[in-house]
Parts: C-alpha cells; sequence; structure tokens
C-alpha cells in the first residue's frame, strides 16, 4: 500500500476511532471487548482501504462490520454460556461491575438489536436521525420509532430496577 494510503488511514483511524468503541460499547457494556471488536473492524477497513477510503464515510462501513463482528461474538458466547450451564457454576467468583452499570447494560441487553443500535448512534455518537437512517440503511421513521421505542422500554427497565432496589432497601 502507497505511503499516502497509510498516512490517510492513520489520520482516518484516529479520528473515528474513540467514537466507534464507544458506539460499541454501549451496544455491548464491555470496555475490552467493545475495543476487540473496533480493532478488528479497523484491520478490514485498512485491509480494504482502496476501496473503504472511496465511500462517502468509511467510519459508517467501520461501524457496520464492526456492528456483524459484535453479533458473532455474542452468537459464540451465547454457545459458549450454554456449554458452561452444563459443566456448572466456576470456581472462583470475582467483584462485579457497580449496580447501576449492571442495571443500564442489562436495561440495553433487554432491547431489541435495533433499537440498541439507534440508541447507541444517537446518544453516544451524537448522531442527527437522518446520518443514522443513512448508516443503517432505514427510513428515517424507522429510526425515530426504534428510538421512542428504546427510550420508552429503557425508561420502565430502570424505573423498575430503582423499585426493586428501593423496596430492598426499605423491606417492602
Amino acid at each position: 500500500m502507497a505511503g499516502s494510503d497509510s498516512a490517510d488511514f492513520d489520520a482516518f483511524y484516529a479520528a473515528a476511532v474513540r467514537r466507534v468503541v464507544l458506539y460499541l460499547y454501549a451496544a455491548c457494556g464491555d470496555r475490552a471487548e467493545a475495543q476487540d471488536v473496533a480493532q478488528e473492524a479497523f484491520a478490514r477497513a485498512w485491509q480494504h482501504w482502496g476501496r473503504v477510503s472511496a465511500y462517502e464515510e468509511p467510519e459508517a462501513w467501520v461501524r457496520r462490520v464492526a456492528w456483524r463482528l459484535m453479533l458473532n461474538r455474542w452468537r459464540g458466547l451465547r454457545r459458549w454460556l450454554g456449554a458452561r450451564a452444563r459443566l456448572g457454576p466456576p470456581q472462583e467468583a470475582t467483584a462485579g461491575p457497580s449496580p447501576d452499570r449492571v442495571a443500564v447494560v442489562d436495561a440495553l441487553q433487554q432491547l431489541p438489536k435495533p433499537q440498541r443500535q439507534a440508541i447507541a448512534l444517537h446518544y453516544l455518537l451524537d448522531m442527527p436521525v437522518h446520518d443514522i437512517a443513512v448508516s443503517i440503511g432505514a427510513p428515517e421513521g424507522t429510526v425515530k420509532a426504534r428510538l421512542s421505542r428504546a427510550r420508552t422500554s429503557l425508561a420502565r427497565l430502570l424505573d423498575d430496577h430503582d423499585q426493586e432496589n428501593s423496596d430492598a432497601t426499605t423491606g417492602a
């Protein structure tokens, strides 16, 4: 690959990597996983940089590839969890994340994947509805509906979580 292509990719990577990792982190709730998936997506972009760099929005291509990679990892994790369930619980316990983080990640995971994707793009990457629609290949009305449904579901899920915590502390 020519030196200018390398410099172009380096500039693209530096400008986009933080946003892509943030998007993936919101979708999967695991920073290390988000970083790994982002790196794999950027590696694929580098392999096809001659074609990807010609796209109007190369970052959207990287996000789309990263989303698919993450879904594939979730499928693998689901199979692994099924196998672990058959083997029994692990022998050692580790400290977990804070209850608030668990609640938010759990609430996000309960959303349908398209709603989770729209929430991550809109609220974490500050993308307007039009740009999300173009990025994921859906009509703007669909994106608006996904955002509205996701906000409603998150509010209910997080309110239920707060109520459970309140009941647990008051002994109700």
